[in-house]
């Protein structure tokens, strides 16, 4: 089975905010370090497209990342991301910060992490996903594994499947772009 067919769609139903990881997540993992000791992130336009369309089917999109960027603050404010929390060494309590300011408990969260920094999060969200290409102990503990990498599409599959569980797809995706679940895989 594809993952598009084994999306927990009866799990997502309800989410009110997905909660994301940065590097391995929103971009493939690299870090490109300037001679000024500037960082240059790689983000993925349709993952982008995919947490737009998410927000606009009333989903709220948050990070939570273990190092600290200018570009990733960049990128948040460009994508409309309210909540973000950088420096973050102990995710589990910035979900809970996260939680507090949003006002949005974690069992209503969906969060997709790839490496064991985002295990103790993760584990309090009420749907659990990483990308394919995760540390192993991720996918093991992971409920849903997209079948793309971080920063390759996994992003935008899983904004997707939030959408369609929560029944924004006619007014998301049909009305505005003419596509049906069955044209973009699911």
């Amino acid at each position: 089975m594809s993952s598009y067919q084994l999306f927990p769609r009866d799990v997502a139903k309800g989410i009110k905010m997905l909660v994301l990881d940065v590097d391995g997540v929103l971009t493939e993992g690299h870090v490109t370090m300037t001679d000024n000791g500037d960082e240059i992130k790689n983000f993925n336009v349709r993952d982008g497209h995919g947490i737009k369309m998410l927000q606009r089917a009333g989903i709220e999109v948050a990070i939570i990342t273990g190092r600290k960027s200018k570009v990733v603050a960049h990128r948040a404010a460009d994508l409309g991301i309210h909540y973000l929390i950088q420096g973050c060494l102990r995710k589990a309590d910035g979900l809970q910060d996260l939680c507090k300011q949003s006002g949005i408990a974690p069992e209503d969260c969906a969060y997709m992490g790839d490496d064991v920094i985002d295990l103790p999060a993760m584990m309090q969200c009420r749907l659990k996903t990483a990308p394919i290409n995760a540390h192993a102990s991720v996918l093991k503990k992971a409920v849903w594994v997209a079948g793309f990498e971080g920063g390759l599409g996994a992003v935008r599959q899983l904004c997707e499947g939030l959408i369609l569980a929560n029944d924004g797809w006619q007014e998301i995706l049909k009305d505005a772009y003419d596509v049906t679940p069955e044209d973009c895989g699911w």
